[in-house]
């Protein structure tokens, strides 16, 4: 089926995000909105933004009067009898879409699509009143719609093949990649989302690093575009709370799923982020948007100084992986650093640990050193971007000062134009904990893009797209576990899960087969069911 005219419903955002979209692709789009004047009100909206792209180059006049041209106000729903498919984008309550639905239903023939813009309601909960529930799909888009180039399609339970096929090509044909997933709570990407700032929060919540510090060791180390409290502030905490509670308790409380009482506490406290000047930052113009963020000069809190002499200082390395053992001696010569590399580490050497999943006691005592000299660092994330260093709790104060010297000494604290603060970005020391920061993170974001894969909600390749382009991450999450090795994430998750007890943290069995068998985290396996 060829798309020719769409209809949309509800004006907002969303669907004159959309209709912008379709009508740059050559698509008539009929604007309805029950509220009188919004529909209008939409379209001008829309004409004054595209205006400014025009001016600023982003297309010609003669494109920006064909979309135009393409956009049509209606007063009457009744008007939309003729269209190929219409797109509901309204206020996210299911009595009220379903209500919709049923009306649509009775003003369009019956091989019209209906298609829901829903991000948390279940596609076949909407269409569960209809009496041609086979037409009737999700279209899940996300904000900005013009440059978020992903839309999730999603069939309900009894939504024919052809309607999904039908809305995929039309992703296409708008600029978008239509990826298909299952009809299950958050779908793809919101489900995917869940480990970033849950794990995040988590974290925080063990007092294992401040939030900032969290932020900065994701952002810089990790190469996550934003932090996950950055990221909590922009969305607002009104937004994100809610999403994280829904799908927990869609899922009968799956641990993996599990929120944190701070985000509810933040709810109710009103600290909702950027939009109200204050979330976990405080912002310095109250109530917009692009409110910057006020940090504290970290040079104050510096615990350690990193010019330190560290010229007779000896290091012993303990290393989970040779590859990372052979990478900090390499680091050491480099900065004529000498290597204690006796069996057992003298009594005034640095020992330093290369490990993953454990926190620095548990690996001390595992490679039976004295937990008072050891320092850990993670090596999942570049060296050259930041290095992360946990003590264990006994540590002593000067072995500590010489891991942060070694580690920190090319320290320099740059002006940032953007954040009017100065910020450090080579080294950040943390409290034990299992699996420092960014490996707990990571491991969980490609955990749960496994056991999405697993449930068959989409396929590996879709999951991949969805999240990367949908939440921004450096890497989908299939993929990501590729690039770092799939067993190395087995490893910290199967560590963390034996220590902590957390069935959070439990490996989903996609994970485990494919690192055991030492095959990409993209293999599937046939279906000989049925």
């Amino acid at each position: 089926m060829t798309v020719n005219t769409l209809a949309i419903i509800g004006t907002g955002i969303m669907g004159m995000g959309i209709a912008q979209i379709a009508a740059q692709a050559g698509i008539q789009v009929l604007l309805f909105d029950a509220k009188a004047g919004a529909a209008e009100q939409g379209r001008q909206s829309l004409q004054a933004t595209l205006e400014k792209l025009a001016a600023k180059g982003k297309f010609t006049d003669e494109q920006l009067q064909s979309t135009l041209a393409n956009l049509t106000v209606i007063e009457n729903i009744a008007k939309i009898a003729e269209v190929d498919v219409v797109i509901e984008a309204i206020i996210e309550n299911l009595e009220i879409k379903q209500q919709l639905f049923k009306q649509l239903e009775s003003i369009v023939p019956a091989e019209t699509i209906l298609a829901t813009n829903t991000s948390s309601l279940a596609v076949t909960a909407i269409a569960s009143d209809c009496e041609h529930p086979e037409r009737v799909a999700g279209f899940h888009f996300f904000n900005p719609v013009p440059l978020m180039k992903i839309v999730e399609v999603i069939p309900g339970i009894s939504t024919k093949p052809s309607v999904v096929e039908t809305l995929t090509s039309l992703a296409k044909r708008m600029g978008h990649l239509g990826v298909v997933a299952k009809d299950t709570p958050g779908f793809i990407v919101n489900h995917g989302g869940r480990a970033y700032g849950t794990e995040a929060l988590k974290i925080l919540g063990e007092g294992v690093a401040s939030f900032e510090d969290i932020d900065l060791i994701l952002r810089e180390g990790a190469g996550f575009r934003m932090g996950p409290f950055e990221l909590l502030d922009l969305t607002g905490i009104d937004v994100s709370h809610p999403v994280m509670e829904s799908v927990y308790n869609q899922y009968y409380s799956e641990p993996r799923y599990r929120p944190h009482p701070l985000t509810r506490q933040m709810l109710i406290g009103k600290k909702l982020g950027r939009k109200v000047g204050e979330g976990f930052y405080h912002y310095t113009e109250n109530k917009k948007q692009d409110g910057q963020k006020v940090t504290v000069d970290p040079s104050k809190q510096l615990p350690f100084k990193t010019d330190s002499d560290i010229s007779n200082l000896s290091v012993w390395i303990g290393a989970d992986l040779a590859e990372d053992k052979q990478q900090l001696v390499d680091y050491l010569n480099a900065n004529g650093i000498t290597i204690d590399d006796n069996d057992k580490p003298n009594s005034d050497s640095l020992i330093l640990l290369a490990i993953y999943g454990d926190d620095t006691t548990n690996a001390a005592i595992r490679y039976q050193v004295n937990p008072k000299q050891a320092v850990a660092i993670d090596m999942l994330t570049d060296l050259s971007k930041h290095r992360t260093l946990m003590p264990s709790i006994v540590t002593q104060d000067n072995f500590v000062a010489q891991a942060y010297a070694l580690f920190g000494r090319s320290n320099k604290f740059d002006k940032s134009s953007d954040e009017g603060s100065n910020v450090a970005v080579d080294a950040t020391l943390i409290t034990e904990s299992t699996g420092f920061v960014a490996q707990r993170v990571i491991a969980m974001v490609i955990n749960l893009g496994c056991d999405i894969a697993m449930q068959g909600i989409a396929t590996p390749k879709d999951i991949d797209n969805a999240v990367k382009l949908g939440l921004g991450y450096p890497y989908g999450p299939i993929s990501w576990g590729d690039e770092i090795g799939a067993s190395r994430i087995l490893l910290i998750l199967e560590r963390i899960h034996g220590l902590t007890g957390d069935p959070r943290y439990r490996p989903s069995p996609w994970l485990q087969r494919r690192a055991t068998l030492g095959v990409s985290l993209f293999t599937q396996q046939n279906n000989y069911s049925g």
